[in-house]
């Protein structure tokens, strides 16, 4: 369980690795503003993913568990990027200290190969200062599917009252380079009896709401940047916090489970550069130090519709849906079940 997690925190930092010839802290050297609309148009395929695919996976039937009966599940959502967002157009940003050869960059979920030379003319303690970086590529190679992965190891435990309570929890694990933790909490309140003469047939009805923290970081050492760029107590660090409510339906056979689900999602994550970073300027002639450079907000919601099937064979199942939403997510997993 440990290395998977260990997976996916690391697919998401690539999108911060050497990709190009300096690295994604070359964004740096544009004025503070043009930094912030070029990190943001580069990494929100990324962040929009994450939100989508972290209210994914939480329930593979609307019927709850009898009380104190249980599964643990693991699956893998993936986010499907759509084309759009593989790459941006620098024209739409209004930047006023970049021009590029070329009209679009590839965002983290495009090209790996598509990094094209940027070069900054602005000023710094009122004199003109120039640079020049390649963007960083994407990781649409790296990525299967083209799909932002999140991870869904997940305890659910019935309650009195037709309650079910779901536990998605991942203590911070890591190295010195990545770490990464998650907690999720959700609720699920099977409502079939209410319907009167529906609780006679293999139909179940639910209320569900889930919530998900996740914390991801980064290093960023000078290895990962140009001669240019001296980097001391580099580090990335993305916070997300995402929410849905959603209402379930399932026909619940001996073998076959067909389930369904509609609602809304939404969530928030910031994205923060801590460290210092001297950046040189005028080939080496003037340097600009910057600490803690980036805080930056993101936010994705809307709604969302859901079709899978569960396979069962005694007390363990095998399941798969796709969710319809701005970012369509397949889900997969397996799960052991008692009660």
């Amino acid at each position: 369980m440990k290395k998977f997690i260990l997976l996916f925190i690391s697919l998401f930092a690539i999108s911060f690795s050497g990709k190009a010839q300096e690295g994604f802290e070359a964004l740096l050297f544009a004025d503070p503003e043009d930094t912030n609309q070029l990190t943001e148009a580069y990494i929100l395929p990324a962040m929009k993913g994450l939100i989508y695919g972290m209210n994914s996976g939480w329930y593979h039937t609307a019927k709850v568990h009898k009380s104190f009966g249980f599964d643990l599940s693991i699956g893998l959502n993936a986010s499907i990027v759509p084309s759009k967002d593989e790459m941006f157009k620098f024209a739409d940003l209004n930047l006023t200290s970049v021009t590029s050869t070329t009209p679009e960059a590839a965002t983290v979920a495009g090209s790996e190969d598509l990094t094209p030379l940027v070069n900054v003319a602005t000023t710094f303690q009122g004199q003109p200062v120039t640079a020049s970086f390649n963007m960083p590529g994407g990781v649409k190679e790296s990525l299967p599917l083209n799909a932002m992965p999140t991870p869904a190891i997940q305890l659910n435990l019935g309650l009195p009252a037709k309650f079910e309570v779901s536990l998605r929890l991942v203590p911070k694990v890591g190295n010195d380079d990545v770490k990464g933790e998650l907690l999720g909490l959700g609720l699920k309140k099977e409502i079939t009896g209410w319907f009167g003469p529906l609780d006679k047939l293999p139909l179940h009805v639910s209320l569900m709401g889930a919530f998900t923290n996740m914390k991801v970081s980064y290093a960023i050492s000078d290895e990962d940047s140009g001669d240019n760029i001296e980097i001391t107590d580099g580090l990335v660090e993305l916070k997300l916090n995402s929410y849905t409510v959603q209402a379930l339906a399932s026909l619940n056979f001996p073998i076959i489970n067909v389930y369904g689900g509609f609602g809304y999602t939404s969530g928030t994550s910031t994205l923060k550069m801590l460290g210092t970073y001297e950046l040189d300027y005028n080939n080496g002639l003037v340097t600009r130090t910057l600490v803690d450079p980036l805080d930056l907000g993101f936010d994705a919601s809307g709604f969302r519709t859901t079709l899978g099937a569960r396979l069962s064979l005694g007390f363990f199942k095998i399941y798969g849906d796709y969710t319809l939403q701005e970012y369509n997510t397949l889900s997969l997993g397996v799960a052991f079940s008692i009660r």
